[in-house]
Protein backbone atom coordinates (compact mmCIF):
# COMPACT_ATOMS: atom_id res chain seq x y z
CA UNK A 1 0.00 0.00 0.00
CA UNK A 2 1.46 3.37 -0.97
CA UNK A 3 1.54 6.34 1.33
CA UNK A 4 -0.92 9.09 0.32
CA UNK A 5 0.61 12.34 -0.91
CA UNK A 6 0.73 15.34 1.44
CA UNK A 7 -2.27 16.93 -0.28
CA UNK A 8 -4.20 13.69 0.19
CA UNK A 9 -3.25 13.66 3.89
CA UNK A 10 -4.94 17.04 4.31
CA UNK A 11 -8.02 15.68 2.57
CA UNK A 12 -8.04 12.73 4.96
CA UNK A 13 -7.75 15.08 7.93
CA UNK A 14 -10.70 17.04 6.55
CA UNK A 15 -12.72 13.82 6.55
CA UNK A 16 -11.64 13.12 10.13
CA UNK A 17 -12.70 16.61 11.15
CA UNK A 18 -16.16 16.09 9.65
CA UNK A 19 -16.60 12.68 11.29
CA UNK A 20 -15.39 13.99 14.64
CA UNK A 21 -17.58 17.10 14.62
CA UNK A 22 -20.72 15.36 13.41
CA UNK A 23 -20.58 12.06 15.27
CA UNK A 24 -18.06 12.41 18.10
CA UNK A 25 -14.54 11.14 18.60
CA UNK A 26 -15.68 7.57 19.29
CA UNK A 27 -16.92 7.33 15.70
CA UNK A 28 -13.54 8.29 14.24
CA UNK A 29 -12.05 4.93 13.26
CA UNK A 30 -9.75 3.83 10.49
CA UNK A 31 -12.62 1.84 8.98
CA UNK A 32 -15.01 4.81 9.08
CA UNK A 33 -12.38 7.06 7.54
CA UNK A 34 -11.73 4.51 4.81
CA UNK A 35 -15.44 4.37 4.05
CA UNK A 36 -15.97 8.11 3.70
CA UNK A 37 -12.67 8.83 1.95
CA UNK A 38 -12.37 5.83 -0.37
CA UNK A 39 -8.78 5.32 0.83
CA UNK A 40 -7.92 1.78 1.93
CA UNK A 41 -7.39 0.86 5.58
CA UNK A 42 -3.83 -0.12 4.77
CA UNK A 43 -2.99 3.20 3.13
CA UNK A 44 -4.39 5.11 6.13
CA UNK A 45 -2.38 3.02 8.57
CA UNK A 46 0.68 3.49 6.39
CA UNK A 47 0.20 7.27 6.51
CA UNK A 48 -0.58 7.71 10.20
CA UNK A 49 0.50 4.53 11.97
CA UNK A 50 -2.41 4.39 14.41
CA UNK A 51 -5.80 5.86 15.30
CA UNK A 52 -4.20 7.81 18.15
CA UNK A 53 -1.82 9.45 15.70
CA UNK A 54 -4.71 10.27 13.39
CA UNK A 55 -6.64 11.95 16.20
CA UNK A 56 -3.59 13.84 17.45
CA UNK A 57 -2.68 15.05 13.96
CA UNK A 58 -6.24 16.24 13.29
CA UNK A 59 -6.60 17.97 16.67
CA UNK A 60 -3.19 19.60 16.36
CA UNK A 61 -4.03 21.02 12.94
CA UNK A 62 -7.25 22.51 14.27
CA UNK A 63 -5.53 23.82 17.39
CA UNK A 64 -2.93 25.58 15.27
CA UNK A 65 -5.68 27.36 13.34
CA UNK A 66 -7.51 28.29 16.54
CA UNK A 67 -4.35 29.65 18.16
CA UNK A 68 -3.72 31.84 15.11
CA UNK A 69 -7.30 33.09 15.36
CA UNK A 70 -6.85 33.79 19.08
CA UNK A 71 -3.52 35.51 18.51
CA UNK A 72 -5.06 37.79 15.88
CA UNK A 73 -7.80 38.82 18.34
CA UNK A 74 -5.18 39.58 20.99
CA UNK A 75 -3.01 41.58 18.59
CA UNK A 76 -6.00 43.65 17.49
CA UNK A 77 -6.82 44.55 21.09
CA UNK A 78 -3.19 45.36 21.86
CA UNK A 79 -2.97 47.79 18.95
CA UNK A 80 -5.47 49.88 20.91
CA UNK A 81 -3.18 49.76 23.93
CA UNK A 82 -5.66 47.87 26.10
CA UNK A 83 -4.02 44.84 27.73
CA UNK A 84 -7.11 43.89 29.74
CA UNK A 85 -9.26 43.82 26.60
CA UNK A 86 -6.61 41.64 24.98
CA UNK A 87 -7.03 39.06 27.74
CA UNK A 88 -10.81 39.29 27.38
CA UNK A 89 -10.47 38.73 23.63
CA UNK A 90 -8.30 35.67 24.24
CA UNK A 91 -10.82 34.30 26.75
CA UNK A 92 -13.74 34.82 24.39
CA UNK A 93 -11.84 33.37 21.42
CA UNK A 94 -13.36 29.85 21.77
CA UNK A 95 -16.84 31.34 21.48
CA UNK A 96 -15.85 33.59 18.58
CA UNK A 97 -14.11 30.69 16.86
CA UNK A 98 -17.30 28.64 17.06
CA UNK A 99 -18.99 31.28 14.90
CA UNK A 100 -15.98 31.22 12.55
CA UNK A 101 -15.59 27.42 12.28
CA UNK A 102 -18.18 25.42 14.22
CA UNK A 103 -16.87 21.94 13.23
CA UNK A 104 -13.33 22.90 14.22
CA UNK A 105 -14.50 24.35 17.53
CA UNK A 106 -16.56 21.25 18.34
CA UNK A 107 -13.57 19.06 17.60
CA UNK A 108 -11.27 21.05 19.89
CA UNK A 109 -13.77 20.97 22.74
CA UNK A 110 -14.19 17.20 22.85
CA UNK A 111 -10.59 16.27 23.72
CA UNK A 112 -7.92 18.19 25.60
CA UNK A 113 -4.27 18.48 24.70
CA UNK A 114 -3.37 16.65 27.91
CA UNK A 115 -5.61 13.71 26.99
CA UNK A 116 -3.99 13.42 23.59
CA UNK A 117 -0.50 13.77 25.04
CA UNK A 118 -1.19 10.81 27.33
CA UNK A 119 -2.21 8.64 24.36
CA UNK A 120 0.21 6.37 22.53
CA UNK A 121 1.18 8.84 19.82
CA UNK A 122 4.27 8.94 17.64
CA UNK A 123 7.21 11.31 17.79
CA UNK A 124 5.89 13.60 15.05
CA UNK A 125 2.47 13.93 16.69
CA UNK A 126 3.96 14.47 20.14
CA UNK A 127 6.18 17.22 18.73
CA UNK A 128 3.13 18.91 17.20
CA UNK A 129 1.26 18.77 20.49
CA UNK A 130 4.26 20.25 22.31
CA UNK A 131 4.36 23.06 19.77
CA UNK A 132 0.70 23.91 20.45
CA UNK A 133 1.32 23.90 24.21
CA UNK A 134 4.36 26.14 23.68
CA UNK A 135 2.34 28.61 21.58
CA UNK A 136 -0.32 28.89 24.29
CA UNK A 137 2.37 29.31 26.95
CA UNK A 138 4.03 32.12 25.02
CA UNK A 139 0.69 33.91 24.68
CA UNK A 140 -0.03 33.56 28.40
CA UNK A 141 3.42 34.89 29.31
CA UNK A 142 3.06 37.82 26.91
CA UNK A 143 -0.33 38.78 28.33
CA UNK A 144 0.99 38.58 31.89
CA UNK A 145 3.72 41.03 30.95
CA UNK A 146 1.28 43.29 29.11
CA UNK A 147 -1.07 43.48 32.10
CA UNK A 148 1.36 43.51 35.02
CA UNK A 149 4.81 43.87 33.51
CA UNK A 150 5.81 40.48 34.90
CA UNK A 151 5.65 36.81 33.93
CA UNK A 152 6.23 35.48 37.44
CA UNK A 153 4.34 32.39 38.58
CA UNK A 154 1.42 34.25 40.11
CA UNK A 155 0.91 36.51 37.09
CA UNK A 156 1.05 33.58 34.67
CA UNK A 157 -1.37 31.58 36.83
CA UNK A 158 -3.90 34.43 36.82
CA UNK A 159 -3.74 34.74 33.02
CA UNK A 160 -4.05 30.97 32.61
CA UNK A 161 -7.16 31.06 34.80
CA UNK A 162 -8.59 33.69 32.47
CA UNK A 163 -7.73 31.87 29.23
CA UNK A 164 -8.31 28.24 30.23
CA UNK A 165 -10.22 27.68 33.46
CA UNK A 166 -12.85 30.43 33.27
CA UNK A 167 -13.81 29.74 29.62
CA UNK A 168 -14.04 26.02 30.41
CA UNK A 169 -16.36 26.68 33.35
CA UNK A 170 -18.53 29.42 31.87
CA UNK A 171 -18.64 28.63 28.14
CA UNK A 172 -17.74 25.03 27.54
CA UNK A 173 -19.61 23.35 30.38
CA UNK A 174 -23.30 22.99 29.62
CA UNK A 175 -22.85 23.78 25.93
CA UNK A 176 -23.03 27.56 26.48
CA UNK A 177 -20.25 28.45 24.10
CA UNK A 178 -22.33 31.00 22.16
CA UNK A 179 -24.72 31.97 24.97
CA UNK A 180 -24.68 35.81 25.20
CA UNK A 181 -25.17 35.75 28.98
CA UNK A 182 -22.31 33.32 29.44
CA UNK A 183 -20.10 35.57 27.32
CA UNK A 184 -20.98 38.59 29.47
CA UNK A 185 -20.33 36.58 32.64
CA UNK A 186 -16.95 35.49 31.29
CA UNK A 187 -15.91 39.02 30.37
CA UNK A 188 -16.90 40.31 33.82
CA UNK A 189 -15.07 37.46 35.52
CA UNK A 190 -11.89 38.11 33.53
CA UNK A 191 -11.98 41.83 34.19
CA UNK A 192 -12.53 41.09 37.87
CA UNK A 193 -9.48 38.82 38.01
CA UNK A 194 -7.37 41.46 36.29
CA UNK A 195 -8.63 44.39 38.38
CA UNK A 196 -5.81 44.03 40.89
CA UNK A 197 -2.38 42.41 40.64
CA UNK A 198 -1.90 38.86 41.93
CA UNK A 199 -0.85 38.59 45.56
CA UNK A 200 2.88 38.62 46.03
CA UNK A 201 4.63 35.40 47.01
Amino acid sequence: MGRPREHDLDVLLDHVKALWAEHGVSCVTIRALSKVSGVSNGAIYNAFGSRDNLLARTWSREAEQFLSFQREAVDTALTNGDATSAVVAAALAPSDYFSHDAPGARLLLTVTLDELARANVGATERQQLRARRRSLGLLINQLAREVWGSADDASVTFIKLCLVDLPSSLLLAGDRITDPLARVALERAVRGVLATPPPAG
